[in-house]
């Protein structure tokens, strides 16, 4: 059965699969919560094409990233394996609870997910069990959690999203990455253009969420002259040193649509994810990645446009940017 479910994972467009028996998990894990008799996890990767990420990475396109990168893998392509494989599993005599992460429900109070809109969040949900989603990839063998907190796989680095099954089938393990391509370089912590990872890697979602949305003026080509003009930081939060809490982030949430969201509760992403991108990035450059490619990610300096129009008040001359690959 193992080989069947690979080969159908592989059919519906996973690119990588793991299993992770019961017993790497804690007794009071969220997974026998949810089936207490489990005794596999399965892991499925899928990779966000290198392409959606090329529009951000050149300043050129930026919805394709969410609608496909995101968007349509999380809400398409991800459930139909899920529901494939599960069925695959049911018809062997065992059951199968796929799990795809829910993005409106969080148990934190204070947190927010910056992929979708804050305003549609239920936070504090308590009642609804909910698999770590980093600690199961790793478990499963599908890759090493980075500095970031992104989880990193030998072809695809950080450029891959995961969703899992549970199941109380007994299938051979995959074993568990031994960490080789994290070596704590910053460039992940250095590439956000708000500064929303510390120094020790953690993240401040509601920083990440601003600056995900389009926040810093030096990397969002839709941001008007007079941006935030309501605002007596206007010029920090512009150049990505503003101080800030969860609710005037919101406030700048709500005054930050520069360019039309997406139709769906997903934002539309204007840093791109520049975190995963300079860790990609550093992961090519070093040789540490199997997958190769024609061309690199990136040549030259990333690219920045000039912040000067946000002091007067108006642009005078069309965008020229400093690097295009």
């Amino acid at each position: 059965m193992k080989q069947a479910i690979i080969d159908t994972a592989l059919k519906f467009d996973a690119d990588i699969v793991g299993f992770a028996p019961a017993q790497r998990f804690d007794k009071d894990d969220a997974i026998f919560k949810i089936m207490p008799n489990a005794k596999t996890v399965i892991g499925l990767g899928f990779r966000v094409l290198r392409g959606e990420y090329r529009g951000v990475e050149e300043g050129t396109t930026y919805y394709q990233y969410t609608t496909m990168g995101v968007e349509n893998l999380e809400e398409t392509v991800m459930p139909l394996a899920l529901l494939r494989i599960s069925t695959l599993i049911e018809e062997n005599g065992f059951e199968a609870i796929p799990q795809r992460r829910n993005q409106l429900i969080m148990n934190e109070e204070n947190e927010t997910n910056p992929e979708v809109d804050y305003n549609d969040i239920y936070r504090g949900v308590q009642a609804e069990n909910q698999i770590d989603f980093d600690k199961c990839a790793v478990l499963c063998g599908l890759g090493e959690k980075g500095l970031s907190g992104a989880i990193l796989n030998d072809d695809y680095g950080p450029f891959i999203r995961y969703s899992f099954i549970i199941t109380n089938a007994v299938i051979e393990p995959t074993p568990v990455y031994e960490p080789h391509l994290c070596d704590k370089c910053g460039e992940c912590i250095k590439a956000c253009p708000g500064g929303a990872i510390d120094k020790n890697g953690k993240m401040n979602t509601w920083r990440c969420a601003v600056y995900y949305n389009g926040a810093n003026g030096a990397k969002n080509p839709f941001m008007p002259p007079d941006a935030f003009s309501g605002f007596d930081n206007r010029l920090d939060i512009i150049n990505g040193t503003a101080e800030f809490d969860n609710d005037e982030a919101k406030e700048i949430l709500d005054n930050i649509y520069f360019y039309p969201p997406a139709k769906h509760y997903y934002r539309t992403s204007i840093c791109g994810r520049a975190c995963d991108r300079a860790c990609y990035i550093h992961l090519e450059e070093k040789g540490a990645l199997k997958k190769g490619f024609k061309k690199k990610f990136r040549n030259g300096e990333d690219w920045k446009l000039d912040t000067k129009q946000f002091v007067t008040g108006k642009r005078e001359k069309e965008w020229k940017f400093s690097n295009r690959t």
